[in-house]
Order: C-alpha cells, then structure tokens, then sequence
C-alpha cells in the first residue's frame, strides 16, 4: 500500500489545504453546539435577546465559514484524487509495456483491465471522500468528547465506556472486511474474462451455436460475484446497527443523568442540550464508519493488487555488458546448444539447437504443430531468454545488444495477425516512427496489398474494426507484413503468415521481400514455400531432425518425405 500512496507527494501542498479546510469545517460543527448551550443558559433561560442575538448572530457567522470552506476543499480535493488516478495509471501503463512475456503471463488481461479501472477509481474515491469527509468522521468522535468534557465532564465520562468499545469493534470489522473484498475483485476479474473472451470470440460462438453454454458460464460467473458482494455487504451493513444501538443507548444515559442532575441544580439545561448535541454528532460520525470500512477495505485490496503489479520484478533486461552504440548491420543468425523452458512448463520445449542463417539466407522452418517453431521465433528478439546455449547476431552474443536496438533491427509477424482500431495507413506506419508516404506505399505494394487497399471506398482511410473484424484473414496477414516490412530490417521473421494466401499472391511477396536482402526466418506449413528457401528446418518436439535444402531433405528424412507425400502425392519426385 505504501507503494500505491507514494503518488501522493506531487499533491502533498494540496491535500494539505485541503485538511486545513477541513479542520476549519470540523471546528465549526464542534463549537456550534457549544454556542448552542450558551444561547440557551445566558439568552433563553434569561429571557436575554441581547445574548440570543449575539450568539445566534456567531453561529450564523461560523456556518457561512464552514460553507465556503467545504466547497473550497471539494476542489482542492478533486484535484489531489483525479491527479492520484492520472499518474498512477501512467505508471501502471509504463510498467506493463516493460514486461516480458514471462510477466505477463502470470497476470490475465482481465485482471490488468480491472486494474485500470475499478481498482484505481476505487482508490481515487476513496482519497476525495477522505480530504472530504472520511478523515473528518473519527476527528469529530474525538473532538465531539473532548467537547462534552469540557462542557460537563460528569455527563460525558458515558463516552469513555462507548466509544473504545465502538472502536475495538470497528477495528475487527475492517480487518475482517478487507479479505471479503478481495475475494470481491477476484470475481469482478473473472466477469471481465469471460466477457472479454465471450465478445472476442462472439462469431465462433454463433458459428457453433453454442450461446447457450456461453451464456451460462457468465450467469456463474456472475452469480459467484452477486453472492460474494452481497456477502461481504451484509456483513458491514449488519455492522451498522449495532453501532447506532450502542450510542443511542449513550444519549439515553445522557438525557437520563442530565435531567436527575437539572433537576437537583447540579447542571445547566444548556449543557444537556449541548452534550446530547455532541453524542449525536458522535452517532452520525460513527454511523458513516459502515460506509468508511467498506471504502477503505475495498481500498486496501485494491492497492495491494496494484502494488503488486507496481514492484513486479521485471525479468528480462538490457544485460551489464549490452553496448549502446551497437547495432545490427548484416543480419547472421546463430544459435549454439539453445535450450529453453518456459518459467511455468515442467519441461524443455527446445532442445540442444544449433544452426546458422548467413546475411541475405531464408530460412524456412517446418515441423508439426506444438514441435517448438513460434518458441524459437521468440528467442530471437528476446521476448524470451535462452535457458542454455547461446544466440548471436552478427557474430556477437544477443545479450550485448541494447534490447530497443535489437527489436528495431527485427520485423516480426506473429502467427495471430493483430491490427489496431483506426485506418490502415495507421496501422502499417505504426511499425516506423514518423514513416513518410513512400515508405508506407511501398511496404503495402512489396506485400501485395496495395492493390487491394485502393479497390476499397477511402482506400488508406478506410478504418478497421477491432483487431480487424472487418477484413479477410489474407488482407489481416499482408497489411501486418506491410507493418513488419517498413521498418527495412535486418531480420524478418514471419510465423506462418502466409498460411491465408493463394500460391501466386505469396510467391510475389516473397520475391519482393527477397530483392531487400533481408535475412528471413520463415514458419510455414507449405513446401511449396519451405522448397524456394536456401534451407530449411526441420522441427520436431523441440528437436532438430534435419537441416538442408528441400533436395537434401527429400533424400535424407523419412517424416520430411511423409510431408511432401500429404501435399503433393506419392507421384512427386524421390518421394519413396
């Protein structure tokens, strides 16, 4: 929580003010019924319009303070809690785009939306209503019996048996509350999910019919939430009553004992009303307790959940011995005895490999699915590190690259083609800063999508749906090619993005990208395509079977050859 709160400082003078004007409030509800008590002995009682108007004409005065500075420190306030929200989602966004893939695999997007939204509002409101009025509610329990001892101290030593055991009591409550309310945002995250993943995948749900089934995950999902909220509700509610029970009770003493001591001329009728005037200030401040402990137990789960993200230990870094100055220049590719393990698989899923891709080489990888291809897509510009072995690029360890140098020097397309809400000149430029026009023409023309770009009504302008609802899984695949290809890298890296193109459509992006001299990993499950590289890999359960030209393998690899016979038959050439 302290790492939540160190947001804070930038507003230090403002939340200042803001108590200070608080304060200025809390004294004039705890001098009023003091003035209240006066009014009455000195003016009514005495039949004195002098000294009711006097005091009255003071109580007025203090009333107009406390007016204007309640609404001074509502805007003082709202500048420290929107202020607090800004900078701590800034943060948060920060630190999630330095995570790696091994961080963020131990925190679901639903969780890190929630983050976002319901648990920094939460605490955001929760630090207004304390600059408001929070803070001001234990402040007038303590000043509202300091006030009735100096008032009466026979009459108020009732407050020194009922308010420590409202406090003891408060204390357990707040305690207990706190872990409800995390059990409360743990099923707010699980409703995020499943709605996230119910909206993303809404067409394969109707394709296979299957709202029904979709449609009762959610209604568990949200009844586990209804129950556990009205659960944790209750429970601070029931919390309530017992506090107004307890001080009414006191109120009743005070009148009690105050009308015997009025009556034997041992007391003022005023400081009976003065005292019944504070233990009912004390009964409203201890009645917002309810809505103070369901604030800050939500608050106190939410910071921690924020916390948590905030002092996550980053896991891959630049390395101590990473050189500024130096950048990748021919694109030489060499693993030696590369193994790895992700952090959270009970084993291996790349074994021992070793090969080399020379400057200007393609290399194409094939293998079955789940053999290893993407895991050692993503050892190359380090969204991994290596478990053994080492990886150089031009000859020198991965690790004495500047992260930001490496990457800039990778065009990388996923297996998943992700583009984003906006047109597409936006999302082809989005791979280059400050990309000119040109540029972003020919990126789209060596992908063969230009032509179809300019077959569509606002041709570039034409704006895509969320994560390219609207286009085929072709176009998705070239436009994400076209975003890889205007950074002019050195390395291109395609993960079976070619899988939606016809033969001809891919063997023209092919021959455009070749014509850079790029050095080219290719994933791919065509030999059509894997038979035009300078060599291919072959993958299998994390292992290196061969690796070879498309003739070499054909004669050398029996599963190479089961290959080749599914795509084109036993007819082909040396196949058995």
């Amino acid at each position: 929580m302290r790492t939540v709160f160190s947001f804070l400082k930038p507003y230090k003078l403002s939340a200042f003010v803001a108590l200070c004007l608080m304060l200025v409030e809390l004294a004039v509800e705890l001098l009023l019924p003091f003035f209240l008590g006066k009014m009455i002995d000195d003016g009514v009682l005495n039949s004195d319009m002098n000294n009711i108007i006097m005091w009255g004409s003071i109580m007025i005065g203090l009333a107009l303070l406390s007016f204007i500075s309640g609404v001074t420190n509502s805007f003082y306030a709202s500048h420290v809690s929107w202020g607090f929200a800004h900078d701590i989602r800034e943060r948060l966004f920060r630190k999630i785009q330095e995570f790696s893939f091994a961080n963020l695999n131990r925190y679901p997007t639903s969780r890190l939306m929630t983050l976002f939204t319901n648990d920094v509002r939460q605490i955001q409101n929760t630090i207004f209503m304390s600059l408001r009025i929070m803070v001001k509610a234990p402040l007038i329990c303590i000043g509202g019996v300091v006030m009735a001892f100096i008032v009466n101290p026979r009459l108020a030593v009732i407050f020194l048996i009922t308010v420590p055991l409202l406090v003891g009591f408060l204390l357990w409550v707040l305690k207990k509350a706190s872990k409800m309310f995390d059990r409360v945002q743990k099923s707010i995250d699980y409703v995020n999910r499943v709605m996230q993943e119910n909206l993303a995948g809404m067409r394969l749900i109707k394709a296979f019919f299957r709202r029904n089934h979709e449609e009762k995950r959610f209604t568990n999902a949200n009844i586990n939430l209804r129950d556990n909220t009205r659960k944790t509700f209750r429970f601070i509610e029931a919390s309530m009553p017992v506090l107004l029970f307890v001080m009414n009770l006191s109120i009743i003493a005070i009148l009690w004992i105050g009308n015997t001591q009025s009556i034997a001329g041992t007391t003022e009728v005023g400081d009976v009303v003065a005292i019944v005037n504070y233990a009912m200030r004390v009964a409203m401040a201890i009645s917002m307790f309810s809505f103070i402990i369901m604030a800050f137990s939500r608050t106190k789960a939410s910071a921690e959940r924020i916390s948590e993200v905030l002092v996550e230990e980053i896991d891959l870094l630049d390395s101590d011995d990473a050189v500024i100055k130096q950048t990748v220049k021919n694109g030489k590719i060499e693993f030696q005895n590369v193994s790895f393990q992700y952090p959270t698989s009970d084993g291996p899923v790349l074994y021992n490999i070793s090969f080399t891709v020379n400057p200007g080489e393609k290399l194409a990888i094939i293998g079955a699915t789940g053999s290893g291809k993407s895991s050692l897509f993503q050892l190359i510009p380090r969204l991994y590190d290596v478990t053994n072995g080492e990886i150089f690029i031009d000859d020198k360890p991965i690790s004495s690259y500047k992260l930001e140098t490496l990457r800039k020097s990778i065009g990388y397309v996923p297996q998943s083609p992700l583009l984003f809400s906006g047109p597409i000149i936006e999302n082809i430029s989005w791979g280059k800063d400050n990309a000119t026009q040109e540029e972003i023409l020919k990126a789209a023309r060596d992908a063969q999508i230009h032509e179809t770009i300019m077959d569509l009504p606002e041709q570039y302008q034409t704006q895509i749906g969320q994560k390219g609802v609207n286009l085929s899984g072709g176009q998705k695949q070239r436009i994400s090619i076209a975003r890889a290809l205007i950074r002019k890298p050195k390395i291109l890296m395609l993960d079976d993005s070619t899988s939606a193109l016809d033969l001809a459509t891919e063997a023209r992006l092919l021959q455009a990208i070749q014509e850079d001299l790029n050095t080219m990993l290719i994933i791919t499950q065509k030999v059509s395509t894997a038979m035009n590289a300078d060599k291919i890999l072959l993958l299998d359960n994390g292992i290196i079977l061969n690796i070879g030209t498309h003739d070499e393998l054909l004669q050398q690899s029996e599963l190479y050859q089961l290959i080749v016979e599914s795509q084109f038959g036993k007819e082909y050439p040396n196949v058995h």
